[in-house]
């Protein structure tokens, strides 16, 4: 993309993808891994899409007023997507986030212009581990706020803005990068905005690829798993929600459990072996990646999303 823009809103998206035969060779696998590198974005996330096609549709709807306050609840990248687009359209926007997640992400958010609101974490919660539990606080605080502000809350579990984003921008542009040779794609989920609308852009293209939900493992409460360990280092998703909207119509080929621990062997490979410097979540992707090439898979080409930067974990033990 070799043009001025207008603002860094238009800089969102059409990020790279890049082949990561460097890493299938080190882990002795056959086939392909394609990584769409989302960190790239003005926010560092693939949240920008969502937080974009979010915004944007609820001023075309009308359910966005001009300078109304907009809130939403936040592991942190929605959040800094949500920062930047706010910031720049001229709304207010206050971030709700648990106290468990990274401090660099509530830095990033202020620094962006928001209002940033952290929740503490369940008595036996883990810091730097995120419940489904400690999200619920994170939730009752993100209503109770939108309430006093009478806010716009952009509702990233719910608002069709999300999954939209990425059925009419990242799944075509993956598939128009590999002029259609992909066989699979896996997604750590979080809202499922992601999974749910890149999953579909390829299934209308090519029915035969396969698609899988990646999740953590002991939280695989939307492959129907008992959860029996619901915090985990994974940041951003894995919240043990076994009803997410967007999942519900969503075509799911398959469900893959990735640990704590495999997530960040592989982000840590990913930036050894490739010089991409994802997070936690883009490690659970190659991760159930590499492990579908080891079998069903052997020998085809997988497509991944790199969420989001490892700038946002420096404070973490991903790093340490």
């Amino acid at each position: 993309m070799n043009k001025l823009l207008n603002s860094a809103i238009e800089a969102i998206g059409n990020t790279p993808l890049v082949r990561l035969d460097r890493l299938t060779r080190t882990y002795a696998v056959e086939g392909a891994i394609v990584a769409k590198l989302e960190y790239l974005n003005p926010g560092f996330s693939k949240k920008d899409r969502a937080a974009r096609g979010i915004i944007e549709a609820a001023e075309l709807d009308g359910t966005l007023r001009p300078g109304q306050t907009v809130v939403e609840l936040t592991s942190g990248n929605m959040g800094t997507g949500l920062a930047l687009v706010c910031g720049i359209k001229g709304y207010p926007f206050i971030a709700v986030m648990s106290k468990g997640n990274s401090e660099e992400r509530a830095r990033m958010m202020r620094a962006l212009g928001a209002q940033v609101v952290l929740v503490d974490q369940l008595p036996q919660s883990v810091p730097g581990q995120v419940s489904g539990g400690d999200l619920e606080l994170v939730e009752k605080e993100a209503q109770r706020i939108s309430k006093e502000f009478d806010a716009f809350r952009a509702d990233q579990f719910h608002r069709e803005g999300n999954a939209v984003a990425h059925y009419e921008t990242t799944g075509p542009e993956i598939w128009e990068a590999t002029n259609g040779a992909i066989d699979g794609f896996v997604d750590f989920v979080g809202s499922g905005g992601t999974y749910a609308g890149v999953t579909r852009a390829l299934k209308e293209r090519n029915p035969s690829i396969r698609c899988y939900v990646v999740e953590p493992e002991g939280a695989a409460a939307a492959a129907g798993k008992e959860v029996t360990q619901s915090e985990h280092p994974i940041q951003g998703g894995g919240y043990s929600m076994g009803d997410l909207e967007f999942l519900r119509d969503a075509p799911v080929d398959g469900y893959i459990q990735v640990s704590g621990s495999e997530s960040r062997e592989v982000a840590r490979a990913l930036a050894r072996h490739e010089g991409i410097f994802g997070g936690f979540s883009s490690g659970a992707n190659v991760a159930a990646a590499l492990r579908l090439l080891r079998a069903e898979m052997r020998g085809k080409t997988i497509g991944v999303v790199i969420c989001d930067s490892g700038l946002k974990y420096l404070s973490t033990d991903l790093w340490n």
